[in-house]
């Protein structure tokens, strides 16, 4: 996880540069951000090193893939068992994305399915691994918006 002061304006840049673009080349980011090719070279070397840019993966569309039903299930865990409960998450295949939380539920599941039975098999599936509490489930209705972070990235970029 990287710490806070690993980005700097010039490196924003080449990131601002990489939101627009996340195939682009080095040459191509190097043209685009008025930079060398080594200079941005070096630069995407250190963001893989100190774990400043996150996975490549391309953002499928559940729904396409047969799962149109977006849930999240707040989840309440044994504390000691918490390893062990993120092991037996990432063996369910609908499971997308898991944030440790604070306060009275300790674990946000993100799940995906593709209908309310499936839903409630999968919830249940969560439900019955060792450690967890409890859970509770909630529909997506609508996403107003989509994960970003450009915007601080321009914000850092300007300051240059």
């Amino acid at each position: 996880m990287p710490t806070t002061s690993t980005v700097d304006a010039l490196d924003a840049r080449i990131l601002d540069a990489l939101s627009v673009d996340p195939r682009a080349t080095v040459l191509a980011l190097a043209e685009s951000t008025g930079l060398s090719r080594n200079t941005v070279q070096a630069r995407l070397a250190k963001f893989d090193k100190q774990g400043v840019l996150r996975t490549f993966e391309r953002r499928i569309d559940p729904a396409a893939l047969g799962y149109p039903l977006d849930a999240v299930i707040m989840t309440r865990v044994v504390q000691r068992a918490l390893s062990a409960i993120a092991v037996a998450l990432e063996d369910i295949p609908e499971v997308t994305e898991v944030q440790g939380l604070s306060g009275v539920t300790d674990l946000l599941v993100h799940v995906v399915a593709r209908d309310a039975d499936d839903l409630y098999r999968i919830a249940g599936r969560i439900l019955d691994i060792d450690g967890v509490e409890q859970t509770t489930t909630a529909l997506v209705m609508r996403q107003l918006m989509e994960y970003r972070v450009r915007p601080l990235v321009r914000r850092l970029a300007s300051t240059e």
